[in-house]
């Protein structure tokens, strides 16, 4: 399963309702920010596109820290007799160019500081996706795997309610994330219109049958090969068809891409999971693969008959391919892992699955890396679609959905790629320059800055 990255700046103990906007934060964050921008690699990225655009320093400060933390603990009567409580929690980091947006995770491990780093991801992944959301964050410190359905929806309800007053189809749009799947949001989505009056716009990720969108499932994935194509096309003079891949990660994100990579004529030669991995060097029959996995509840990559199974450890990511892409845990190539790879490049379609030393690694060594801000872009542009649709209350076909998709995608990836020719730049360095430049110039359109 999935994990978040441990952070290492202990969260907040709130007991109850708070809410801290720009301006008013918490002593913890502000020491932070005096100590240098230190809230994550993001903000790094962010201060360093910083200073190549030349933004003023205060203006530049004003940007990096989240508008609004809110915690709540939510008090849940379980089926055995005792009252759980859960905390709970709502970053909303930047909504210069729109609506907050961002999914919502259930997992132990969420606190404070994760969701501050994710929702400030989720700004500058909006800015260079070129869609008109801002950053956010939310989730619950819970393992889902030990409540029952009941008790999940019970949650769920409840975590709106803590929140109604911050969300909504124009203010901030969930979405389903870790630990989390449509059936929450539609659970969410049932919970607002209760209480607010009918808005399908106000999360997105539902299913098909209650106001969801084609192609979204699918679209992390998808959007990971078309930029992947574009990468190999404009940076590495080369094209994905007889390419090897190793995948690490195979949940709905890697075996998509798995799968649109294969039909692309791309080479999977070994994919991984949080359990096992699977590897043949002539190419994994992807469609088999996931279908072996479909089959039976538990089934393993390691017992499928089309491959070898082999240790899905750090070892795995020293599979030898032409591109490695790591689309499972935040943190999975740090500086020791990047020097030991033997790949040619590297697509990040994970979100932080390269850290700041690690990133360093691979520029010295010169494997081009696809950065998650764009390779992961998928998810949110397919966002922008659903909550576009139920704007208008209007269902595209699901051709159109796709053709738009690859359209967006390739214009993002162009864009950033020739600033990064111009300029001599790394794309991830590009990315944030773009992202950067919208949110300021947008900033002083509205007369913040």
């Amino acid at each position: 399963m999935l994990r978040l990255a441990r952070l290492r700046i202990t969260s907040l103990s709130v007991t109850q309702q708070t809410v801290q906007k720009r301006g008013f934060l918490s002593a913890e964050a502000a020491a932070v920010l005096e100590e240098g921008w230190e809230l994550g690699a993001v903000d790094s990225y962010v201060k360093d596109a910083g200073y190549r655009l030349n933004v003023c320093p205060t203006i530049l400060k004003s940007i990096v820290p989240p508008d609004r933390e809110m915690t709540v603990s939510l008090v849940l009567p379980m089926e055995n007799g005792e009252v759980g409580q859960f905390t709970a929690y709502r970053v909303q980091h930047n909504n210069t160019l729109g609506p907050y947006k961002g999914g919502i995770i259930y997992h132990p491990d969420v606190d404070l500081r994760s969701m501050r780093s994710l929702a400030s991801l989720n700004t500058w992944k909006a800015a260079i996706n070129n869609v008109p959301f801002g950053g956010a964050k939310g989730g619950v410190a819970v393992d889902p795997k030990l409540l029952s359905q009941r008790e999940l929806e019970k949650l769920s309800r409840k975590y709106i309610n803590g929140f109604q007053e911050i969300l909504g189809p124009s203010s901030d749009i969930p979405s389903s994330d870790i630990g989390t799947d449509e059936r929450t949001m539609a659970w969410m989505f049932d919970q607002y219109s209760k209480l607010k009056g009918y808005a399908p716009a106000v999360v997105t990720g539902k299913p098909m049958y209650l106001h969801g969108s084609y192609g979204r499932d699918s679209a992390g994935g998808r959007g990971v090969m078309v930029t992947t194509r574009e990468f190999m096309r404009k940076n590495l003079q080369s094209r994905i068809e007889g390419t090897t891949f190793a995948i690490q990660g195979f949940g709905k994100l890697g075996s998509w891409a798995a799968h649109y990579l294969a039909e692309a004529g791309g080479k999977i030669v070994a994919v991984s999971s949080s359990e096992t991995a699977t590897m043949n060097a002539k190419g994994l029959d992807i469609p088999a693969l996931r279908h072996h996995l479909a089959s039976k509840p538990g089934a393993l990559l390691a017992e499928f008959t089309g491959g070898t199974a082999v240790p899905n450890d750090v070892s795995f990511l020293e599979t030898p391919c032409d591109v490695l892409v790591p689309a499972a845990v935040a943190g999975t190539i740090d500086a020791k892992v990047a020097e030991k790879l033997k790949c040619s490049a590297v697509v990040e379609a994970g979100n932080g699955a390269i850290t700041l030393d690690g990133d360093a690694v691979l520029q010295r060594r010169g494997i081009p890396v696809l950065p998650d801000v764009i390779a992961h872009g998928g998810f949110m542009v397919a966002s922008f679609f659903e909550w576009t649709q139920n704007i208008s209350n209007f269902r595209w076909e699901e051709e159109d959905v796709a053709r738009k998709l690859d359209s967006h995608m390739i214009d993002v990836y162009r864009n950033v790629s020739r600033l990064a020719a111009d300029k001599r730049l790394t794309l991830r360095q590009a990315a944030y320059d773009v992202a950067l430049a919208r949110i300021v110039q947008a900033d002083k359109n509205r007369g913040h800055a």
